[in-house]
């Protein structure tokens, strides 16, 4: 199965994402993220991440639309669609 993960904006998570491992990100939530990003590069849509437990909703306000899910606390992986998820990114939002 192709990878559906096409970019990352965030560094760190791109290399958890590839080497399994980064020191931009505490270390405490890479199994979650780890889960949330295979789940993601095997979507063929974005509604393919409304899986339990990881709050999947749109972003409001955003262009191009931005997609969300939630790893602890305010901390969130973020992307866009386009055939697979684009731009990629970590951040603490709320």
């Amino acid at each position: 199965m192709e990878r559906m993960i096409h970019s990352f904006k965030h560094k760190g998570l791109q290399e958890l994402y590839k080497t399994g491992k980064t020191g931009r990100i505490d270390k405490g939530m890479h199994k979650r993220i780890l889960r949330r990003l295979d789940a993601l590069a095997s979507a063929s849509r974005p509604k393919n991440m409304n899986i339990p437990g990881f709050d999947f909703h749109g972003l409001q306000g955003c262009v191009p639309k931005r997609y969300t899910v939630h790893i602890n606390g305010p901390w969130c992986v973020t992307f866009e669609w386009d055939d697979g998820a684009e731009n990629v990114d970590y951040v603490q939002y709320h």
